[in-house]
Formats: structure tokens, sequence, C-alpha cells
């Protein structure tokens, strides 16, 4: 194994100013902005990079899960404040309330940043 002193993920937006707004008004995440980008802390020792990239795709995955205790209130809330999540049909058919709710696996719930980049509220113990 090689030596490293921390890691964390990033992926790109189109705009740090809406994704600084998104991530800390929107989700209630600490954000640090930087030179190159946004730091936003997601754990008591994780923090994921935003970097700005002119010709920005978003990820056609899951960048980001946000594991919660309650899926029910925490759709309710994100609704409340203007998120908006994702419709499937298909293998992952959602609810109205955009919460997929398969025979296996965790209740998840996807909804997109200002990027377009894919995240997640799922359902689960905390462990």
């Amino acid at each position: 194994m090689f030596n490293y002193s921390r890691s964390f993920s990033s992926y790109s937006v189109n705009d740090l100013k809406k994704a600084k707004d998104f991530y800390q008004q929107k989700l209630g995440l600490e954000t640090t902005e930087t030179p190159e980008g946004l730091s936003i802390r997601i754990g008591n020792d994780a923090n994921v990079f935003l970097y700005p990239k002119e010709e920005h795709k978003p990820a056609s995955f899951t960048v980001l899960n946000f594991q919660v205790s309650n899926i029910e209130e925490t759709v309710d809330k994100l609704t409340a404040d203007g998120i908006s999540f994702l419709q499937y049909e298909g293998d992952l058919k959602t609810d109205k309330k955009g919460i997929f709710r398969g025979p296996v696996g965790p209740k998840i719930a996807w909804f997109t940043d200002p990027a377009g980049n894919i995240l997640s509220v799922l359902e689960g113990n905390n462990n």
C-alpha cells in the first residue's frame, strides 16, 4: 500500500458561485473557497472538492450520497427548500416524491446540483 496523508473526492461544476449557494444554503454544508475551487465539508474528517470547468458535462452517475436516518422527512424538507427530486421509470422506478423503494437495497432519492451532477439521499443506519 502507498502512504498518503488524506483523501478526498472531486468533481467539476460550471459555476462556483451557484454551487456554493446550493451546497451552503440548500444543503446546509460548510464551504470554503480556495483559489482552485470550493471545498465542501461532508463529515468530521471528510471533504469534497468542486472545481470550475468551462466545458463541464454533468456526471451521468451519482457523485455524492448522503446517508440519512429517515428518507421521508429528508425528502420532504429538501423539497420544501426548493430541491426537485429526479423521477425514474423502469428498474429504478421512483414514487411521486422521487423515492426508489426497491425490493432490495436502501430507499434512495436522487437530485441534482446546479451544474447537473447527481446527488442522492439514502436511508440507512449510520454505521
